[in-house]
C-alpha cells in the first residue's frame, strides 16, 4: 500500500535525504501551462515522467522504464506528484510493483481538489501549502 505524504513533509524529506527525488507524473501540457514545484532551493530538479500520455490519456507503457532510465534504483525514495494526488497514487503503486519499494504519493498533489466553485489551487496541495513553484 502506498503511503500519502503531505507536500510540506515531502519538502522536508527532500531537504534531508540527498538521494530522495520527486517525480512529476503530469503531462507536458500541465508542466507548460500550470507550473511545477521549484526544488532549486534544495539543489534538486523534478524528474518529469508522465503517468498518462496527452491527449489520449492512456497509461504510459514506458513509465517504469523511464524511471529506470532516469537513474532510479530500488533504494531511492521517490515522491510522486500530479495535479490532485490521484494519478500519482497509481504511479507510486506501479513503481512499488516494479521494484521501487520506497515510493510515496504526495497527498493532494500540486493543485489539490476543486473548491465549491470548481477551481483548483485554493483548498489543498503544494501551491496552497506555500511551497516554492514556478511557471515556464
Amino acid at each position: 500500500m502506498v503511503e500519502n505524504i503531505s507536500p510540506t513533509e515531502v519538502w522536508r524529506e527532500l531537504s534531508e535525504d540527498p538521494q530522495a527525488q520527486m517525480v512529476d507524473v503530469r503531462t507536458d501540457a500541465e508542466w507548460a501551462y500550470v507550473g511545477f514545484p521549484d526544488l532549486t532551493p534544495l539543489g534538486k530538479r523534478i524528474v518529469p515522467v508522465s503517468w498518462q500520455v496527452f491527449p489520449s490519456m492512456q497509461v504510459n507503457p514506458a513509465f517504469v522504464e523511464e524511471l529506470r532510465v532516469a537513474g532510479f534504483l530500488p533504494e531511492h525514495r521517490i515522491f510522486f506528484l500530479c495535479r490532485s494526488g490521484v494519478r500519482s497514487l497509481h504511479a507510486a503503486t506501479a513503481a512499488i510493483a516494479a521494484g521501487f519499494p520506497y515510493s510515496y504519493n504526495i497527498a493532494d498533489g500540486f493543485e489539490g481538489p476543486p473548491d465549491e466553485s470548481g477551481h483548483r489551487g485554493t483548498v489543498a496541495g503544494w501551491k496552497v501549502e506555500g511551497l516554492p513553484w514556478r511557471q515556464r
